[in-house]
């Protein structure tokens, strides 16, 4: 995904060149300290498992495997490493450890890149519009998990209905849904046969009940900004600390992805500074915690998202916005 959704003058093309190099030295630091890092909390969590000692490196842990959609992300941009096989097949990887399969995200995210926050044709906008109740719902991982399953399932059985999926790519969906159930079959087969309760203890438990770390960048990022093409308003960025953008491979820098899809992870804080900074410009952004209370607060007293204009920015930071 290579397309430019921002205007082109905001940065000349030769720095946006030099921007968009990907790096397989960069990329291989980043998926090796993620994935080591799940090696350190997998194994204290094992040493732990029963024990009140257990809980830290549990939410740690799955907080974790959560942060690993942020690299599956990433590589599907193919922007990881410069060695596109390399993107194909850890994205992969990741697809199957997130119960979202590649090649649906993929396609999936292309249509949230080229129609950001347009309710017909945002891949990532196929909802309903939400509630205090449903809100909170899909923030805890219940609706979230239950809705990959329920598509997984679905597209294993052959049954491909999402209007922004092309009908010639139909054949792709199903055998990737069939090769993860076959693959999650197999998983559960030997952990039966084996009496272990790893795939349960160090992956399942972990990763689900703590879907709710990962929400806090998935809700951030566009809810309450307006339902226009301008992704330079559409598009919200979070101010954190540097373990947070580590953890979400740099998409805190959301804007600016958005506005420069082709630019990899690595290269994000840059191009946000010569975009936005260095411009005397500011892209719109909140911290997780203020974001959270803002939508608690525009949800409250019975009104729910269909209450506010699509046209309008209905949750923003009274100070920095």
């Amino acid at each position: 995904m290579d397309e430019v959704f921002a205007r082109r003058d905001v940065i000349d093309a030769p720095t946006l060149k030099r921007l968009c190099a990907p790096s397989d030295l960069k990329g291989a630091v980043q998926t090796l300290s993620h994935l080591g890092a799940l090696g350190v909390t997998g194994t204290a969590l094992s040493a732990t498992w029963g024990s009140a000692w257990a809980i830290l490196p549990f939410m740690v842990h799955g907080a974790l495997l959560n942060f690993l959609y942020a690299g599956q992300h990433e590589l599907s941009h193919w922007t990881v490493f410069q060695t596109r096989a390399l993107n194909e097949w850890v994205g992969r990887l990741f697809g199957f450890v997130l119960f979202y399969p590649r090649t649906f995200d993929q396609v999936q995210h292309v249509a949230h890149h080229r129609f950001t926050q347009d309710w017909a044709r945002d891949g990532e906008l196929a909802r309903e519009r939400y509630t205090l109740g449903s809100y909170l719902l899909w923030m805890t991982g219940v609706t979230y998990w239950y809705t990959r399953w329920r598509r997984i399932a679905r597209f294993a059985a052959g049954i491909v209905t999402e209007p922004y999926l092309p009908a010639q790519r139909r054949g792709e969906f199903v055998l990737e849904a069939r090769l993860h159930v076959a693959g999650y079959a197999a998983i559960a087969a030997l952990s039966v046969a084996a009496h272990s309760a790893l795939a349960l203890e160090l992956w399942l438990a972990p990763m689900l009940a703590m879907k709710f770390m990962h929400q806090l960048q998935n809700t951030i990022e566009h809810l309450g900004l307006p339902h226009e093409p301008n992704v330079l308003a559409n598009t919200r960025s979070t101010r954190t600390n540097a373990l947070m953008r580590w953890a979400c491979w740099q998409m805190q820098y959301h804007t600016a992805h958005h506005a420069f899809p082709g630019v990899p992870f690595h290269r994000l804080r840059e191009l946000d500074d010569l975009i936005f900074a260095r411009r005397g410009a500011r892209a719109p952004s909140m911290t997780y915690l203020g974001f959270q209370l803002a939508v608690l607060r525009a949800f409250s007293g019975g009104r729910g998202e269909a209450d506010y204009p699509d046209d309008a920015t209905w949750i923003a930071d009274p100070v920095h916005d």
